[in-house]
């Protein structure tokens, strides 16, 4: 249970496809004060420089860091801090983990959803790998794979829910 705080903690957490914007969001929310971006690709790429080269790769490594920070996330919303957690929240497993961080730390949240086409997806994704700036460089072959796991949130799931179309969401990240 949450206690109470001059500045009371919210858990924000993104869920869009690759390339939709959520880094870019994330940086944008992590701004405000009080506040804590905690990024599942940074930590990946710096823990796990030379050994994620597949998707399963990926769902291996990013599970043990999920282990690791969730109770952390906990820890810090519990002070009073806010987390931007630049975690995907694609797939209903990612999310039912993450509601159980809001349900056990007792913050308020955001779920940003941007809700952003395949193709305009796949086209900031070439420019990014182009430019070489971030940290993986799936293919659209891999965006393809990775998106057959996408599942967007519904209502059932008891998220509250800011919608991001396309427009709203022109940088890609």
């Amino acid at each position: 249970m949450q206690t109470h705080h001059p500045h009371p903690s919210a858990l924000h957490l993104v869920c869009g496809k690759i390339a939709s914007g959520k880094s870019t969001l994330t940086q944008h929310l992590a701004r405000r004060t009080h506040t804590v971006l905690i990024s599942e690709d940074a930590w990946l790429s710096g823990l796990y420089t030379d050994e994620i080269r597949t998707v399963s790769d990926y769902v291996r490594r990013s599970g043990q860091l999920r282990s690791v920070l969730g109770p952390h996330v906990e820890s810090l919303l519990r002070t009073g801090l806010s987390v931007v957690l630049d975690f995907p929240a694609n797939t209903v497993g990612n999310r039912r983990w993450m509601k159980d961080i809001i349900d056990r730390s007792g913050a308020d949240h955001q779920l940003h959803f941007l809700d952003v086409p395949d193709e305009l997806c796949k086209q900031r994704l070439r420019a990014r790998n182009a430019e070489g700036s971030h940290a993986f460089a799936p293919t659209d072959a891999e965006f393809d794979e990775i998106t057959r796991h996408f599942v967007a949130p519904v209502t059932e799931e008891g998220f509250r829910v800011v919608r991001y179309e396309s427009s709203l969401a022109e940088e890609g990240g």
